[in-house]
């Protein structure tokens, strides 16, 4: 086990493909459309470069430090109270509930991906009507494409970091690259696209507001895989002279130009057509098969490209959700990997019938709890409490409970004095006191 390590390469894009995924390609543009476009952009790029990456860095720090999973490196690395610390680890429950409902919706997008070389609905209605008859009355089809997933993820997983992990996303990453730039590379010869890199590009600050403000760091935070143990877990299994902070910088870069190249996709058939640009999943699954569907076969080619790149970024993403807990049970309990990953799966896989079955009629009134559908409840647990609880508790334990030297001697090869000192000021006073603004937010509205 202790040579089952990423190489410096299949760290950063399994960290990068954990970071892209759905959120990139229709939660991204939704709140860019919503908040007025490129405004809303460098709003986000500054709350991820400065709050999320010194976050970032405060999870990497712990997992190299330690090189243990969340629960023991917490445990491991805090001086005092070491019992008491180690139930911060367990934020990576995060990860797991979000795998239940997140293999989901990939599951829709293996539907769509597989419908769409075939057929694409003629208007909305008729998308509309696909869509809708699917999610509120094929439990069948849901369940039998979410099996399909489930499976092809813990099978990914049970291979291990360097086998599994690493070389799908070496694999998955740059082929995500490739189908999004081709699929660049046509809208420049649609009209859209000037739209599009307008409404992205050319910022309006008059659209922002104190709610924009927030949302781009729940955005920033989100996107980065934070506060669930995935980055922690990650960085324990790094070679030791991989250069930390260009590695994460890198991560990032990668994450902002994918949800960019998404956005500029997106919006250049939005425009192109006449669709809305403020739309949610209905983005995705209703609108833009309507608009292929006007470009005749090569809107086929092109959908077909379009939700395969949608699949990889999901995959990617569901995987690293595993790794944490998968890793857990195999250090504490001696597990071997696929005896921990079928005790996960057994969760992860209940938990996304219910959520299939929490939009299914007839059926879904009887799972709904606070007012929310079943699959809602998890989205809501896992984005708005556990997340910003696992980020706060990654501030304190790296401004408050490591030593400072310690951080220094890791971080200190690749940044200089000030930026460390300028970083260390941000994961202690910075970094909680907006999570804290954020979660008080979510949590009221």
């Amino acid at each position: 086990m202790a040579q089952d390590k990423f190489s410096k390469i299949g760290f950063i894009l399994a960290v990068a493909g954990s970071a892209v995924g759905l959120g990139n390609a229709w939660k991204f543009p939704y709140l860019v459309g919503q908040n007025g476009g490129s405004a809303f952009v460098l709003l986000y790029l500054f709350m991820t470069f400065f709050i999320g990456l010194a976050i970032f860095f405060g999870e990497i720090a712990i997992g190299k430090l330690s090189e243990s999973d969340p629960v023991n490196a917490f445990k491991k690395l805090a001086s005092k109270r070491k019992e008491a610390w180690k139930f911060a680890g367990f934020t990576m429950i995060g990860a797991i509930i979000i795998a239940s409902f997140y293999t989901v919706i990939i599951g829709w997008i293996l539907k769509y991906a597989v419908m769409v070389i075939t057929e694409l609905p003629k208007d909305v209605e008729a998308s509309e009507k696909i869509f809708g008859s699917f999610y509120a009355n094929d439990a069948a089809s849901q369940i039998f494409y979410f099996t399909i997933v489930f499976f092809l993820c813990i099978f990914i997983v049970s291979k291990g970091i360097k086998s599994g992990i690493e070389r799908v996303n070496v694999w998955m990453m740059p082929s995500l690259l490739i189908l999004l730039i081709i699929m660049l590379g046509y809208s420049f010869t649609m009209d859209g696209f000037v739209q599009s890199a307008k409404f992205l590009l050319v910022p309006d600050f008059s659209k922002l507001g104190v709610s924009s403000i927030l949302t781009a760091l729940g955005l920033a935070f989100f996107t980065l895989s934070l506060g669930v143990g995935v980055i922690i877990v990650y960085s324990a299994s790094l070679p030791d002279n991989t250069n930390l902070v260009s590695s994460s910088i890198i991560i990032v870069v990668i994450n902002v130009v994918m949800g960019i190249l998404m956005g500029l996709v997106i919006f250049t058939f939005v425009f192109e057509f006449g669709a809305t640009p403020s739309q949610g999943v209905g983005l995705v699954f209703i609108s833009l098969p309507t608009l292929f569907a006007k470009l005749g076969t090569l809107g086929h080619v092109l959908a077909f490209a379009f939700f395969s790149a949608l699949l990889f970024a999901g995959i990617t993403s569901a995987i690293s959700m595993l790794e944490p807990f998968t890793h857990y049970l195999i250090r504490e309990f001696g597990f071997s990997r696929k005896k921990a990953l079928a005790l996960i799966g057994v969760f992860i896989y209940c938990m996304g019938i219910l959520c299939i079955l929490s939009s299914i009629e007839g059926i879904k009134e009887n799972l709904v709890f606070f007012g929310k559908s079943f699959f809602d409840c998890l989205d809501f647990l896992s984005s708005n409490i556990i997340m910003p609880i696992g980020g706060i508790t990654v501030s304190i334990f790296v401004g408050f409970v490591i030593k400072k030297d310690a951080l220094y001697i890791l971080f200190g090869p690749y940044m200089s004095r000030a930026v460390f000192e300028i970083w260390y000021f941000m994961i202690r006073f910075v970094a909680p006191i907006s999570i804290v603004i954020i979660t008080i937010n979510a949590l009221r509205s």
